[in-house]
């Protein structure tokens, strides 16, 4: 039957609605035999090593000594991205027109180049190159959180043409933005009642819960969790959290690099093997770097792959629907960890 599940962060309604669900593997999007592999070198591409001068110069790389920027010997490289959605110079003056208002978009937006291999992604790199993008988001983070009218950094993956990516390059955006967005914001006063009324950080508290509970687990390592929430907003919503209460990104320490790149290697590639390879967005939510959220805020990363479309029913009301329950997706993505890794328990830790 039907259920509404709220999300005890923001203290919104999504519908589970389990008589449309489908069973996991009807998510497929391709046939696994059919999936095209692309080629480990693209002359076109301007992401594959030797095309460096086809992209603006970069703002940093991870490379071999003896080598220079904008030449081949990198493994992970960052570049301004060459159509921002946010740039330094203001384009427009603030100004207020009756209930209209204007500000310019200023700030950064950048590209990181995650390996010079073009036919790879976090589904399928070892933890240690996938250690390195994370390391290369942790040095950036810094990097922007510095300037003067930065509010947030912002910090995603698109996979696939269908999730917004338009290189098939691995590569991930980081953007430093003048303002908080929304969701964030609606996620911060949630915690901050939770807090106010509990004494306790709501993500804590979810931790916890979900580690007692089991079903909704999807992988536990020493230092970090993957599940599906309990109000997952849609079919295999994965959230990556740490389990110890720490709510700025940019504090985590480097031994704790590898473990991360380890979990979401492992999560992206179930759901990748499971799933035949679908679209996907990950997203970084993190504390703004001015805002005090030490008491009650948790960063953690929100995978969203791209299995359903949105319709009339969640544009009309605001309230999503899941068709399959995160329990039933939980057991699945647990189940493609351990086909892997026989000797792994995914549930426990690692």
């Amino acid at each position: 039957m039907p259920e509404l599940r709220l999300d005890p962060v923001t203290g919104r309604w999504v519908l589970v609605a389990t008589e449309r669900a489908k069973r996991p593997k009807d998510f497929a999007q391709h046939d696994a035999a059919g999936l095209k592999v692309p080629p480990g070198h693209s002359d076109a591409c301007p992401f594959c090593p030797g095309n460096e001068r086809q992209t603006p110069p970069e703002i940093f790389s991870f490379r071999r000594d003896g080598t220079g920027p904008d030449e081949p010997g990198w493994w992970v490289r960052g570049v301004p991205n060459k159509y921002p959605a946010l740039t330094w110079e203001p384009t427009v003056k603030p100004s207020t027109s009756g209930v209209f208002s204007v500000r310019p978009a200023t700030g950064a937006h950048e590209v990181i180049i995650e390996s010079p291999l073009h036919n790879v992604s976090p589904a399928t790199m070892t933890h240690d190159d996938m250690a390195e993008v994370v390391r290369a988001y942790v040095h950036r983070y810094r990097a922007l959180a510095s300037a003067d009218d930065i509010r947030y950094i912002l910090i995603f993956r698109n996979h696939g043409r269908d999730a917004g990516a338009s290189l098939e390059h691995p590569h991930s955006q980081i953007a430093g933005v003048p303002l908080v967005p929304p969701v964030v914001l609606e996620e911060i006063a949630g915690a901050r009642q939770h807090q106010e009324t509990t004494g306790r950080c709501v993500f804590c508290d979810m931790v916890r819960q979900e580690l007692d509970a089991s079903a909704r687990m999807v992988l536990e390592t020493r230092e970090f969790v993957a599940l599906e929430p309990y109000a997952s907003k849609m079919p295999f919503e994965t959230w990556v959290l740490p389990k110890a209460h720490t709510p700025s990104f940019h504090e985590l320490d480097p031994s704790r690099h590898h473990e991360l790149a380890g979990v979401l290697v492992d999560v992206l590639g179930a759901i990748s093997r499971g799933l035949h390879d679908p679209p996907y967005n990950y997203i970084l939510h993190t504390a703004p770097p001015r805002e005090r959220c030490d008491g009650f805020y948790h960063w953690h990363i929100e995978i969203f792959p791209k299995l359903t479309v949105a319709a009339g029913f969640e544009f009309g009301m605001g309230v999503y629907i899941n068709i399959t329950t995160p329990e039933t997706a939980a057991e699945f993505l647990r189940n493609c960890i351990q086909a892997r890794d026989p000797g792994r328990n995914s549930g426990a830790q690692g």
